[in-house]
């Protein structure tokens, strides 16, 4: 009572079309294989390192400076993010 016909019917994306539909040879399950070249692997062996080195040759993933802020006559001491003069680590060998 009260339910339309739009809402009791369910449309199931992945259900089969039936005979002579896409679901057969050549259809849309020819296109789930994967696709790429023969010589390629999917193995990734070397990677980026996500650690910087800074101007004194510090090794970190993320560099900060104390900055001193004066609000309503009170300083308070804030940590400003430094993106400058940052060396990205060499390339790391995967496992």
């Amino acid at each position: 009572m009260g339910a339309s016909g739009s809402k009791t019917r369910s449309l199931w994306p992945f259900a089969s079309p039936g005979p002579g539909g896409a679901a057969g040879p050549g259809g849309e399950q020819a296109l789930a294989r994967a696709r790429g070249c023969g010589s390629a692997t999917p193995f990734v062996f070397t990677r980026r390192g996500s650690m910087y080195y800074d101007e004194d040759g510090d090794l970190a993933h993320e560099f900060y400076e104390e900055t001193i802020v004066t609000k309503n006559g009170r300083k308070r001491a804030k940590l400003k993010r430094i993106h400058k003069n940052l060396i990205p680590q060499e390339l790391l060998k995967g496992k």
